[in-house]
């Protein structure tokens, strides 16, 4: 699984990093995500595609 961010779309809402704080963080003065873990392994995925489906601004995808 690869997680890609479209930073371009990204408004800073900070759910996917509740949704799984291995993967995602928020840049606090860019106000944008932050992928911490790219290539997250199959026991954060549940949580993976959790938190993509959490953004409100759909900037998150999950291909693989």
């Amino acid at each position: 699984m690869k997680v890609i961010a479209h930073l371009d779309k990204c408004r800073g809402y900070g759910s996917c990093m509740l949704e799984a704080p291995a993967v995602f963080d928020l840049d606090e003065d860019e106000n944008r995500v932050v992928v911490l873990n790219g290539e997250p392994g199959d026991e954060l995925r549940a949580r993976t595609e959790r938190a993509v489906r959490s953004c409100p601004a759909r900037a998150l995808e999950v291909t693989g």
